[in-house]
């Protein structure tokens, strides 16, 4: 059984690269309601656990130089953010580790001229389940 934090980050990773992915070069105002849905601050207004994890993930992407971005909105939004050469290069190179193809023949078929790891992680975040979108989350932060 997977700790569920490490499951959210991600899953938050995958959501926030591949935003910045439909949006590059643009820079991009990327809010963290976005990535996970609405937020309800505690009653004394801070963001939940949950907003504050996406949040961190976000700076963690740009910390390690995945991401680039101009400046934060408090804990809401990195604003004129992009993807770096690293998370670009990341998610627009044909994956070459079959092992990480979608299991359905169809799916498979489609594609057998190969797909990127952009594709890849959208089948994964769409149709996979956590364990599978995990393992290929850790194979892509090992390149």
């Amino acid at each position: 059984m997977s700790d569920l934090h490490i499951d959210d980050f991600y899953r938050d990773s995958a959501r926030i690269l591949l935003q910045l992915y439909r949006h590059f070069p643009r820079r991009d105002l990327i809010y963290t309601e976005d990535i996970i849905g609405p937020d309800t601050p505690d009653d004394f207004g801070l963001p939940s656990d949950r907003h504050q994890a996406c949040f961190a993930t976000m700076l963690w992407l740009a910390e390690h130089q995945y991401l680039s971005y101009g400046s934060t909105v408090g804990q809401e939004a990195l604003d004129q953010a992009t993807l770096s050469q690293r998370g670009f290069n990341l998610l627009a190179l044909l994956e070459q580790d079959t092992e990480f193809f979608p299991q359905d023949s169809e799916t498979r078929a489609k594609h057998e001229e190969g797909l990127s790891r952009a594709q890849l992680l959208r089948h994964k975040l769409k149709s996979e389940s956590s364990i599978r979108l995990n393992h290929y989350m850790r194979y892509l932060y090992t390149l």
